[in-house]
């Protein structure tokens, strides 16, 4: 039998979760959290074989408790309607084994708990189809210079840090609006954020 938590904030999407997950022969679910936080004290208390957990809770994100998870034997996966590829990347860095998309068949998510149970890992095509074309067009000086913006560095601070004048700072953030197809720095620094391209 395969044990399972379920993690997610919305009531209504819990519930239905469970009902869904226990028709299957082959499943329970063990617990049910309604936060980050309780899912990593249901897994460490139960020891499920599985946890399937929304990303955006309260009081921990599901990234946040994949990563307080990752040396348990409990294996994660990400139930989400984030299609985006720094979330997907933050994932995988946190060790998760699975990563799919609410809007899914049902019949999918058993599947994959299946199929992850046999140690494959399981991302939603959406995302792999993103991940190709998720190139980062910047060059490593410009990736540093924009770094630096989102660390809330003035034009004269990133000239002074990386050795350079002003007015290269300034051809350089042009160049990365322009590659960017954005407009200003805070379009610049949440597109970057979002692609998961900071270092």
């Amino acid at each position: 039998m395969i044990r399972i938590v379920l993690a997610e904030d919305q009531g209504m999407l819990l519930g239905a979760l469970a009902s869904l997950l226990e028709l299957e022969e082959d499943m329970t679910v063990i617990g049910k959290a309604t936060n980050g936080h309780e899912a990593v004290e249901l897994v460490r208390e139960h020891q499920p074989d599985i946890c399937i957990m929304d990303i955006e809770m309260p009081l921990m994100t599901g990234i946040e408790a994949a990563e307080a998870l990752k040396d348990e034997t409990c294996k994660i996966i990400v139930l989400t309607t984030f299609a985006r590829t720094g979330y997907f990347n933050y994932a995988r860095e946190a060790g998760v084994s699975g990563y799919l998309l609410k809007d899914s068949p049902s019949d999918e998510l058993a599947r994959a708990i299946r199929t992850i149970m046999s140690g494959r890992k399981v991302y939603a095509p959406e995302l792999m189809d993103m991940m190709h074309s998720n190139i980062n067009p910047l060059t490593e000086r410009e990736g540093q210079v924009i770094s630096l913006i989102a660390e809330g560095k003035s034009t004269k601070e990133v000239a002074d840090l990386l050795d350079i004048k002003t007015g290269t700072v300034r051809n350089y953030v042009s160049v990365i609006y322009e590659k960017l197809n954005v407009s200003n720095r805070i379009e610049a620094i949440s597109l970057f954020k979002e692609k998961g391209w900071f270092k």
